[in-house]
């Protein structure tokens, strides 16, 4: 070979090893993609690697071995709206002006001033995406395009919020239901039973479409709340009936969402975080998960209703079979993610903590010194500090006689007299109220309490705060 030839040909290797080189730094640079799946009134024990029984749950649990398991995850209130104000923001929804599950037609929503995970990722470049229930409000400035999301298709509130409800025209006047597509209502649903592959289908093609690029995809689908509803390919599969049938089908999502990550590349670049907005709505019996060995459910800060099976995949990053016991909020989501991807927080006060170094392994020291259970408009009812958790005296619903197949039981109101104390790692389903015997531990409470009604109040002690912000108005 010549020695000008020899000359080129190295020349043009060394080129190409260069654009490998290049093109692989910028790939490493990268930021990683977000997917969120958050499921609606699902039960600490409705997956199988957290104690399901009737049904199996063969892509979560899978999820869990390649991930971490969270065994103290919690949700900032036992309720929609408020729960996903918390996730999407950062805050306790109560600081933003959030709280109860909204109607349709309501007169506020999510302030469109405020800083969604979708505006954050948004502004660092990422495709944004929502397929599932918003529930944030459904005048046109409160919806999710207004909110950072590029894409939307789902329902603008609950899917029990239509003419089909079990109290229609006794408690409730819903008027039809409908599914939008962006801006524009595209059906009026009369039959929910293909929602949950719809939904699928929306996300594998998002990621498909955007797998070269960075995208934030959120999904948070309408069941397992009622009124349940399956798709023929899973009527029936389950031991226990419709609920683990819907159970079965959610987790199925789920495989096809991890499975389109692999598929397009994008496996290994990818957050993919699984959990639950509150616990299980136990009023409607037969139609309603298990928070198991919990006590209470949704509607209730009571353990059952707040905390939620979390599994949260990253390879590479996060150790696979990990469990995580640490306590952690969903109000830690957004200062996590922006930590990742290197996204700015949100110019305003939140109040989630970065955990990167807990879910990495590196760290077991806990986030935040507590955190606290708000109800109501603005009721600070309960306190988790440590191992204990503190339940300031509040009412609170009880199921007295459980519903069937979609039909809501009697539910009665009690009144908490006193403070009741419990100590969750000798007793996690809260049987053992250890008040009267622990006064120190109720006195550093108490302190922590009442910093927190400085800053966002507490209806129940008269305490209005100074850090509240206002919800959007129409």
């Amino acid at each position: 070979m010549s020695t000008p030839f020899r000359f080129l040909l190295c020349s043009l290797l060394a080129a190409a090893a260069s654009c490998t080189s290049t093109r692989q730094a910028i790939q490493s640079q990268r930021p990683p993609n977000i997917v969120i799946i958050f499921t609606d009134d699902q039960g600490y024990a409705d997956v199988g690697c957290y104690g399901a029984k009737g049904y199996t749950t063969p892509h979560l649990d899978r999820m869990a071995r390649e991930g971490a398991r969270l065994t103290d995850f919690y949700t900032a209130q036992p309720v929609c709206s408020a729960a996903r104000a918390a996730l999407l923001t950062g805050c306790y929804s109560n600081r933003v002006g959030i709280n109860q599950a909204m109607m349709p037609g309501a007169a506020i929503g999510l302030n469109p001033l405020e800083t969604t995970l979708a505006d954050m990722l948004k502004a660092k470049g990422y495709h944004t995406a929502l397929y599932g229930k918003w529930h944030l409000g459904d005048a046109p400035q409160f919806m999710p395009n207004n909110q950072g999301f590029d894409d939307f298709f789902g329902l603008p509130y609950s899917g029990d919020m239509w003419p089909r409800h079990p109290q229609q025209g006794t408690i409730f006047h819903f008027a039809a239901l409908p599914l939008y597509e962006n801006g524009r209502i595209i059906d009026t649903l009369t039959d929910q039973s293909l929602l949950t592959r719809q939904i699928t289908e929306h996300s594998v093609r998002f990621i498909k479409k955007h797998r070269k690029e960075p995208f934030f995809l959120y999904v948070p689908h309408p069941q397992p709340h009622v009124p349940l509803h399956v798709s023929k390919h899973f009527k029936g599969k389950s031991a226990i009936g419709l609920y683990g049938d819907v159970i079965m089908e959610l987790d199925w999502s789920v495989g096809k969402i991890l499975t389109a990550l692999k598929k397009y590349g994008v496996d290994d670049n990818t957050l993919v975080v699984f959990t639950s907005d509150n616990g299980p709505w136990l009023a409607y019996g037969n139609h309603a998960g298990s928070a198991l060995p919990l006590r209470g459910g949704k509607s209730t800060v009571w353990e059952g209703g707040v905390r939620e099976p979390c599994i949260i995949r990253f390879p590479g990053k996060i150790p696979a079979g990990s469990v995580i016991t640490t306590p952690l909020m969903t109000i830690d989501l957004l200062p996590t993610i922006a930590a990742l991807t290197g996204a700015d927080l949100p110019p305003a006060a939140i109040d989630g903590k970065n955990i990167l170094s807990v879910l990495t392994g590196e760290s077991k020291t806990p986030p935040h010194d507590a955190l606290f259970f708000y109800y109501n408009v603005n009721e600070l009812q309960a306190v988790r500090f440590g191992d204990w958790k503190l339940y300031f005296p509040h009412q609170y619903n009880q199921v007295d006689v459980p519903g069937r197949d979609g039909q809501p039981g009697k539910v009665s109101a009690v009144k908490l007299a006193a403070i009741e104390l419990y100590n969750l790692r000798l007793d996690p389903s809260e049987t053992n109220n250890v008040a009267d015997a622990n006064p120190e531990v109720i006195a550093k409470i108490q302190v922590a309490a009442e910093a927190m009604r400085v800053r966002l109040g507490d209806a129940l002690t008269k305490r209005t705060g100074t850090e509240n912000r206002q919800p959007g108005k129409l």
